[in-house]
């Protein structure tokens, strides 16, 4: 049975790691205000640019482009891994793992990675995998040049034909305790299914319709890279405020319960002195 210095010493602990996960509660919770308005912000415009590619597809068939080339058959392809710097955040990162380990058993080809985080380099590296490129991040979250750098080295490996198709991991954000991972391909760029009963509408390009998409396409495609990086960093960041909550919480109930206890061994403690001060009395009347 644990002592009472022993105890005592086990609620300093508590109390200590306690402060800490409340420290990374409140900055995980700053972040994470700051992570949503990015996203919130930057779907309208993504929204925005996909109706537009919906409407260029209605049209009817678009000019040839080296980011709409589709291959006979994937051969080599390539997976954008989205995970945090570290931990502390709970299920995030493994759920990121697993996700990404079932669709490289599940695709047929010789796969490549292009790792954005730490988390996904560790795992994957030590398993063997081809790393092209390995991407970190700031702790405040992704930046536009963080998409602009990983765009253009996914892009170069498609064009050279290095890959044939490209696909990014990451961890959608719905709200701070729901996150879902989801695999989804950037390359070769796919237009928007059309409704069946859509009818189709003739456009007239000015400039031409080669020159236009030279333009909108590469755009198009860092805008799902982009999303897909700020998707990430809100999701980290309320995996982590979630996880940092639980853990101030246990830490508060484990200090109640060793609290409860310290007293009652203090208690015993004192009981059992003061047995001993009546029992010697009674030794001296007798």
């Amino acid at each position: 049975m644990a002592t009472l210095k022993q105890i005592r010493s086990r609620i300093r602990t508590a109390k200590n790691i306690q402060q800490i996960t409340r420290a990374m509660k409140l900055v995980a919770a700053a972040r994470l205000k700051r992570a949503t308005d990015r996203v919130l912000q930057a779907r309208p415009y993504s929204e925005k640019l996909r109706g537009f590619m919906q409407s260029l597809a209605a049209g009817g068939e678009l000019p040839p482009h080296p980011l709409l080339q589709r291959p006979e058959k994937i051969e080599r392809y390539t997976l954008i891994l989205i995970t945090a710097e570290r931990g502390l955040c709970g299920s995030y990162n493994t759920n990121l793992l697993r996700r990404a380990s079932e669709f490289l058993a599940q695709q047929e080809g010789e796969p490549t990675l292009i790792t954005v985080g730490k988390k996904g380099t560790q795992f994957f590296a030590k398993r063997g995998y081809d790393i092209v490129h390995s991407h970190t991040l700031p702790t405040s979250g992704a930046r536009i040049a963080d998409a602009v750098e990983i765009a253009q080295i996914a892009r170069r490996m498609f064009e050279e034909g290095e890959t044939d198709a490209i696909f990014v991991c990451y961890s959608k954000f719905f709200s701070a305790i729901r996150q879902v991972p989801q695999v989804v391909q950037l390359l070769p760029i796919e237009p928007p299914e059309q409704a069946a009963d859509s009818a189709a509408i003739e456009f007239a390009f000015e400039p031409d319709a080669a020159t236009l998409l030279d333009t909108l396409l590469p755009r198009y495609f860092l805008s799902l890279v982009w999303q897909a990086l700020l998707e990430a960093t809100a999701s980290e960041h309320g995996a982590r405020m979630s996880a940092m909550t639980s853990a101030t919480d246990n830490a508060g109930k484990m200090i109640q319960t060793l609290t409860l206890k310290a007293n009652r061994e203090r208690q015993a403690g004192i009981t059992k002195e003061i047995l001993e001060v009546v029992g010697g009395a009674e030794a001296l009347k007798a």
